[in-house]
């Protein structure tokens, strides 16, 4: 239930947009929203209550429709605003372009890379931030719920590419004990607001990362390319001690057997969206996180699955 948005068509998309968009004016035609809300109650989205005494047909919110809602706990309204952005939708018309001629989709479409492109767009960057940290909170939920002593003997941590600082925070939340560093690039920690027991650095994780006793990193890898992964993994080996530290990797591991979950078809669709937006990201198999892991220095590590589409890879670091 809590991923059934993500299985829609993208019609679906644009009328789930469009409902959230509101319908405020006193104007509106009220028989082409009773159309729409037809379609919707037909895929599940709301159910439909006939009047018995000949009147209009009433209609309410169920488990996923109020995923549609701004204050609703396991609100993904955000990604779905980001998923029919002008600019977002623009990579995919040039997919084509892309594979005949090389490069990226969506530096085919605006001229520069995604990341580029919303630290020159304020707009975007904001909703870019709040589309990632929505979707962000239903994984973290299953994160707190089930890797539980993972962060016990945790007393600092930080957080790699953090974005605006609500995952670390959760984190110090249910772990007060814990000092938490949200690091993440200048235009984007610029916008982060303050967390109790958690501090912001700005820096550049190709560059150098804070030190800490263990490090978090939250669908980032599956930004970058395995060359670009290595050296992140490089910089993270050096940031922990060598005997206690700890990296605990939040990403999607793709399956390879028969072994499926109700998670596998939009594992696979998450990876034509590291297509399209990024420059050489993909999901990767735990073979290929294997060998990214050993080359960046952390051959020992052991998968821990949870309610989510991500994974908990924890890797420990190599004696130099």
């Amino acid at each position: 239930m809590k991923y059934a948005v993500y299985k829609l068509q993208y019609t679906d998309f644009f009328l789930l947009s469009f409902m959230i968009s509101g319908i405020n004016s006193p104007s509106s035609d009220i028989s082409y929203l009773a159309r729409i809300m037809r379609y919707l109650v037909r895929k599940e989205f709301f159910t439909a209550h006939p009047p018995s005494d000949g009147g209009e047909t009433l209609f309410g919110l169920n488990q996923k429709s109020r995923m549609l809602m701004h204050d609703s706990e396991r609100s993904l309204v955000s990604i779905i605003i980001m998923q029919h952005s002008s600019w977002f939708l623009a990579a995919w018309h040039c997919l084509s372009q892309c594979i005949k001629e090389g490069g990226t989709a969506f530096s085919k479409a605006h001229g520069c890379e995604l990341w580029d492109f919303a630290s020159r767009n304020p707009e975007v960057n904001r909703i870019f931030n709040e589309a990632m940290a929505c979707t962000s909170n239903i994984t973290m939920r299953a994160i707190l719920s089930h890797y539980k002593d993972g962060f016990n003997n945790i007393r600092s941590l930080v957080d790699v590419a953090g974005g605006i600082g609500g995952h670390v925070a959760e984190i110090v939340r249910a772990y007060p004990h814990i000092e938490g560093i949200n690091f993440d690039l200048p235009h984007v920690v610029a916008t982060a607001p303050k967390y109790e027991g958690v501090s912001h650095v700005a820096g550049n994780m190709f560059e150098a990362i804070p030190n800490a006793d263990a490090i978090f990193i939250q669908r980032i890898l599956h930004d970058w390319t395995d060359e670009s992964c290595v050296e992140i993994l490089r910089n993270c080996k050096k940031a922990i001690p060598e005997k206690t530290g700890k990296l605990i990797i939040v990403d999607i591991v793709l399956p390879t057997d028969d072994h499926c979950d109700q998670f596998d078809d939009i594992r696979m669709v998450m990876d034509l969206v590291m297509f399209a937006l990024t420059t050489g990201g993909k999901e990767r198999t735990e073979q290929e996180w294997k060998k990214l892991l050993e080359e960046g220095g952390f051959s020992r590590y052991k998968i821990i699955k949870i309610p989510a589409l991500e994974s908990i890879i924890e890797a420990y670091p190599d004696p130099e």
